[in-house]
Protein backbone atom coordinates (compact mmCIF):
# COMPACT_ATOMS: atom_id res chain seq x y z
CA UNK A 1 0.00 0.00 0.00
CA UNK A 2 1.33 3.39 -1.21
CA UNK A 3 1.58 6.00 1.70
CA UNK A 4 0.16 9.57 0.85
CA UNK A 5 3.47 11.29 0.39
CA UNK A 6 4.47 8.56 -1.91
CA UNK A 7 1.64 8.82 -4.26
CA UNK A 8 2.00 11.60 -6.43
CA UNK A 9 5.18 10.05 -7.73
CA UNK A 10 3.76 7.11 -8.00
CA UNK A 11 1.09 8.56 -10.20
CA UNK A 12 3.64 10.39 -12.22
CA UNK A 13 5.43 7.12 -12.85
CA UNK A 14 1.96 5.82 -14.19
CA UNK A 15 1.19 8.74 -16.72
CA UNK A 16 4.73 7.94 -18.32
CA UNK A 17 3.36 4.84 -20.04
CA UNK A 18 0.46 6.10 -21.36
CA UNK A 19 2.08 9.25 -22.23
CA UNK A 20 4.57 7.53 -24.37
CA UNK A 21 1.62 5.49 -25.62
CA UNK A 22 0.15 9.12 -26.96
CA UNK A 23 2.85 10.30 -28.65
CA UNK A 24 3.74 6.90 -30.27
CA UNK A 25 0.06 6.86 -31.54
CA UNK A 26 0.53 10.83 -32.71
CA UNK A 27 3.54 10.02 -34.65
CA UNK A 28 3.58 7.10 -35.78
CA UNK A 29 3.03 6.32 -39.40
CA UNK A 30 -0.33 5.11 -40.70
CA UNK A 31 -1.80 3.41 -43.95
CA UNK A 32 -3.19 6.86 -45.06
CA UNK A 33 -2.52 9.58 -47.47
CA UNK A 34 -3.44 13.15 -47.68
CA UNK A 35 -5.00 14.95 -50.56
CA UNK A 36 -5.43 18.46 -51.67
CA UNK A 37 -6.74 20.00 -54.82
CA UNK A 38 -4.54 19.80 -57.70
CA UNK A 39 -3.21 21.27 -60.64
CA UNK A 40 -6.28 21.98 -63.41
CA UNK A 41 -5.17 22.16 -67.29
CA UNK A 42 -6.95 23.48 -70.53
CA UNK A 43 -7.48 20.41 -72.85
CA UNK A 44 -7.72 22.94 -75.47
CA UNK A 45 -5.26 24.79 -74.65
CA UNK A 46 -1.56 23.96 -74.15
CA UNK A 47 0.42 22.06 -70.99
CA UNK A 48 4.07 22.65 -70.58
CA UNK A 49 4.51 24.85 -74.10
CA UNK A 50 2.76 21.95 -76.04
CA UNK A 51 -1.25 21.07 -77.10
CA UNK A 52 -3.00 19.11 -75.11
CA UNK A 53 -4.89 18.07 -78.25
CA UNK A 54 -3.93 17.41 -81.88
CA UNK A 55 -5.69 16.38 -84.41
CA UNK A 56 -4.61 15.52 -88.04
CA UNK A 57 -6.71 14.20 -90.90
CA UNK A 58 -9.81 16.44 -90.51
CA UNK A 59 -10.53 20.33 -90.15
CA UNK A 60 -10.17 21.57 -86.78
CA UNK A 61 -12.36 24.63 -85.69
CA UNK A 62 -10.49 27.40 -83.50
CA UNK A 63 -12.28 27.61 -79.74
CA UNK A 64 -12.89 30.11 -76.79
CA UNK A 65 -13.45 29.17 -73.16
CA UNK A 66 -12.21 25.93 -71.42
CA UNK A 67 -12.25 22.69 -70.85
CA UNK A 68 -10.56 22.30 -67.50
CA UNK A 69 -9.49 18.71 -65.95
CA UNK A 70 -8.76 18.36 -62.82
CA UNK A 71 -6.65 16.68 -60.31
CA UNK A 72 -5.93 15.84 -56.85
CA UNK A 73 -2.60 15.46 -55.34
CA UNK A 74 -2.09 13.46 -52.79
CA UNK A 75 1.15 12.34 -50.34
CA UNK A 76 2.99 9.59 -51.70
CA UNK A 77 3.18 5.80 -50.86
CA UNK A 78 6.06 5.82 -49.00
CA UNK A 79 4.88 8.82 -46.84
CA UNK A 80 4.64 8.95 -43.06
CA UNK A 81 1.13 10.29 -41.79
CA UNK A 82 0.78 10.38 -38.42
CA UNK A 83 -2.67 10.44 -36.54
CA UNK A 84 -1.42 14.32 -36.06
CA UNK A 85 -1.71 14.47 -40.05
CA UNK A 86 -5.29 12.53 -40.19
CA UNK A 87 -6.58 14.85 -37.25
CA UNK A 88 -5.75 17.83 -39.36
CA UNK A 89 -7.11 16.21 -42.62
CA UNK A 90 -10.22 15.75 -40.61
CA UNK A 91 -11.18 19.16 -39.42
CA UNK A 92 -10.08 21.16 -42.99
CA UNK A 93 -12.15 21.21 -45.80
CA UNK A 94 -9.13 21.86 -48.32
CA UNK A 95 -7.53 18.25 -47.13
CA UNK A 96 -8.99 14.64 -47.41
CA UNK A 97 -7.88 11.71 -45.47
CA UNK A 98 -8.31 8.44 -47.51
CA UNK A 99 -6.67 4.80 -47.02
CA UNK A 100 -3.83 4.83 -48.89
CA UNK A 101 -5.11 1.28 -50.94
CA UNK A 102 -7.99 3.76 -52.44
CA UNK A 103 -5.08 6.13 -53.85
CA UNK A 104 -2.37 3.85 -54.91
CA UNK A 105 -2.23 -0.24 -55.36
CA UNK A 106 -1.49 -2.53 -52.22
CA UNK A 107 1.98 -3.46 -52.13
CA UNK A 108 3.53 -1.72 -55.37
CA UNK A 109 6.66 -0.32 -55.35
CA UNK A 110 6.28 3.74 -56.14
CA UNK A 111 7.83 2.71 -59.80
CA UNK A 112 5.20 -0.05 -60.51
CA UNK A 113 2.40 2.74 -59.56
CA UNK A 114 3.98 5.09 -61.71
CA UNK A 115 3.66 2.71 -64.49
CA UNK A 116 0.21 1.95 -63.86
CA UNK A 117 -1.06 5.50 -63.42
CA UNK A 118 0.86 5.84 -67.00
CA UNK A 119 -0.64 2.60 -68.29
CA UNK A 120 -4.57 3.90 -66.79
CA UNK A 121 -3.97 7.79 -68.97
CA UNK A 122 -2.93 5.83 -71.89
CA UNK A 123 -6.11 3.75 -72.10
CA UNK A 124 -8.16 6.74 -71.08
CA UNK A 125 -6.90 8.12 -73.90
CA UNK A 126 -7.29 6.00 -76.28
CA UNK A 127 -10.89 5.53 -74.59
CA UNK A 128 -11.62 9.05 -75.33
CA UNK A 129 -10.36 8.89 -78.79
CA UNK A 130 -12.67 6.27 -79.70
CA UNK A 131 -15.40 7.85 -78.13
CA UNK A 132 -15.51 10.86 -79.39
CA UNK A 133 -14.72 9.70 -82.93
CA UNK A 134 -17.82 7.70 -82.59
CA UNK A 135 -20.01 10.25 -81.34
CA UNK A 136 -19.15 12.16 -84.42
CA UNK A 137 -19.32 8.89 -86.76
CA UNK A 138 -15.58 9.20 -87.94
CA UNK A 139 -13.35 7.21 -88.51
CA UNK A 140 -9.47 6.61 -86.40
CA UNK A 141 -8.27 5.62 -89.84
CA UNK A 142 -8.64 8.91 -91.44
CA UNK A 143 -8.76 11.10 -88.13
CA UNK A 144 -5.55 11.04 -86.08
CA UNK A 145 -5.54 12.15 -82.42
CA UNK A 146 -2.74 12.81 -79.89
CA UNK A 147 -3.54 13.60 -76.59
CA UNK A 148 -0.79 14.74 -74.47
CA UNK A 149 -0.74 16.18 -70.56
CA UNK A 150 2.39 15.78 -69.04
CA UNK A 151 3.16 14.69 -64.96
CA UNK A 152 -0.54 13.55 -64.98
CA UNK A 153 -1.99 9.70 -64.39
CA UNK A 154 -4.81 7.93 -63.83
CA UNK A 155 -8.22 7.64 -66.08
CA UNK A 156 -10.14 10.29 -64.76
CA UNK A 157 -8.93 12.95 -67.83
CA UNK A 158 -11.23 10.67 -69.79
CA UNK A 159 -14.33 12.88 -69.90
CA UNK A 160 -12.69 16.05 -70.63
CA UNK A 161 -10.61 14.86 -73.01
CA UNK A 162 -13.37 13.56 -74.95
CA UNK A 163 -15.36 16.47 -74.91
CA UNK A 164 -12.52 18.48 -76.14
CA UNK A 165 -11.83 16.53 -78.99
CA UNK A 166 -15.49 17.00 -79.93
CA UNK A 167 -15.27 20.75 -79.38
CA UNK A 168 -12.18 21.28 -81.69
CA UNK A 169 -14.12 18.96 -84.84
CA UNK A 170 -17.45 20.41 -84.33
CA UNK A 171 -18.39 22.18 -81.37
CA UNK A 172 -21.66 22.41 -80.67
CA UNK A 173 -23.22 21.18 -83.93
CA UNK A 174 -23.95 24.76 -85.44
CA UNK A 175 -20.40 26.83 -84.70
CA UNK A 176 -20.18 27.50 -81.70
CA UNK A 177 -18.28 25.86 -78.55
CA UNK A 178 -19.36 23.71 -76.14
CA UNK A 179 -17.86 25.80 -73.38
CA UNK A 180 -19.87 28.49 -74.49
CA UNK A 181 -16.74 30.62 -73.63
CA UNK A 182 -17.20 29.61 -70.28
CA UNK A 183 -14.50 27.97 -68.11
CA UNK A 184 -15.73 24.28 -67.65
CA UNK A 185 -14.21 22.03 -65.73
CA UNK A 186 -15.12 18.27 -64.78
CA UNK A 187 -13.82 14.77 -64.00
CA UNK A 188 -14.65 11.38 -65.20
CA UNK A 189 -13.13 8.09 -66.75
CA UNK A 190 -15.21 7.16 -69.70
CA UNK A 191 -14.83 3.86 -72.16
CA UNK A 192 -15.45 3.35 -75.54
CA UNK A 193 -18.86 3.47 -75.93
CA UNK A 194 -19.18 7.22 -74.08
CA UNK A 195 -20.07 5.82 -70.75
CA UNK A 196 -19.31 7.71 -67.81
CA UNK A 197 -17.36 6.49 -65.08
CA UNK A 198 -16.95 7.47 -61.09
CA UNK A 199 -13.22 8.91 -59.91
CA UNK A 200 -12.81 9.61 -56.23
CA UNK A 201 -11.94 12.88 -54.95
CA UNK A 202 -14.40 15.14 -56.56
CA UNK A 203 -15.05 17.43 -53.53
CA UNK A 204 -11.41 18.09 -53.52
CA UNK A 205 -11.28 18.51 -57.65
CA UNK A 206 -14.14 21.13 -57.37
CA UNK A 207 -12.14 23.62 -55.33
CA UNK A 208 -9.20 23.24 -57.94
CA UNK A 209 -11.88 23.79 -60.66
CA UNK A 210 -13.19 26.94 -59.04
CA UNK A 211 -9.76 28.29 -58.17
CA UNK A 212 -8.62 27.99 -62.17
CA UNK A 213 -11.69 30.30 -63.01
CA UNK A 214 -14.48 27.02 -63.39
CA UNK A 215 -17.74 28.33 -63.24
CA UNK A 216 -19.33 25.10 -63.92
CA UNK A 217 -18.02 21.30 -63.03
CA UNK A 218 -19.33 18.26 -64.68
CA UNK A 219 -19.37 15.13 -61.98
CA UNK A 220 -20.67 11.84 -62.39
CA UNK A 221 -23.68 11.23 -61.16
CA UNK A 222 -22.75 8.96 -58.74
CA UNK A 223 -20.73 11.36 -57.23
CA UNK A 224 -23.32 14.04 -57.06
CA UNK A 225 -23.48 14.06 -52.94
CA UNK A 226 -20.14 14.00 -52.28
CA UNK A 227 -19.25 17.37 -54.95
CA UNK A 228 -21.68 18.71 -53.10
CA UNK A 229 -20.51 18.35 -49.65
CA UNK A 230 -18.11 21.50 -49.74
CA UNK A 231 -19.17 22.77 -53.12
CA UNK A 232 -17.35 26.29 -53.60
CA UNK A 233 -19.44 29.50 -54.30
CA UNK A 234 -20.01 30.44 -57.46
CA UNK A 235 -19.50 26.46 -58.84
CA UNK A 236 -22.31 24.99 -60.59
CA UNK A 237 -22.20 20.84 -60.61
CA UNK A 238 -23.99 19.22 -63.84
CA UNK A 239 -24.39 15.32 -62.92
CA UNK A 240 -23.70 13.34 -65.73
CA UNK A 241 -23.78 9.80 -66.69
CA UNK A 242 -22.64 9.18 -70.65
CA UNK A 243 -20.94 11.72 -73.23
CA UNK A 244 -24.47 12.19 -74.75
CA UNK A 245 -25.69 13.57 -71.75
CA UNK A 246 -22.84 15.73 -71.25
CA UNK A 247 -23.08 17.26 -75.06
CA UNK A 248 -26.54 17.89 -74.58
CA UNK A 249 -26.43 19.73 -71.35
CA UNK A 250 -23.55 21.83 -72.52
CA UNK A 251 -24.78 22.84 -75.45
CA UNK A 252 -28.38 23.21 -73.26
CA UNK A 253 -25.77 25.86 -70.86
CA UNK A 254 -24.83 27.74 -74.35
CA UNK A 255 -27.38 28.28 -76.12
CA UNK A 256 -29.81 28.96 -73.08
CA UNK A 257 -32.53 26.31 -74.19
CA UNK A 258 -33.75 22.91 -72.80
CA UNK A 259 -33.14 21.29 -69.33
CA UNK A 260 -29.72 20.95 -67.50
CA UNK A 261 -29.37 18.52 -64.87
CA UNK A 262 -28.53 19.45 -61.20
CA UNK A 263 -27.23 17.33 -58.56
Amino acid sequence: MLSRLSRPKAAALCALPVVALLATAVFAPLPFSVAQPGMTANVLGENQGAPVITIGGAPTRRTTGQLRMTTIVATGPDARVSLGDVIDGWFRTDRAVMPRDAVYPSGNSVKEIEQHNTEQMKQSQDAATRAALGYLHLSDKNVKVTLKLSDVGGPSAGLLFTLGIIDRLRGDGSGGDLTGGRTIAGTGTIDGTGTVGAVGGVALKTQAARRDGASVFLVPKAECSDASAELPTGLRLVPVTTLNGAVDALVALEKGKGSVPSC
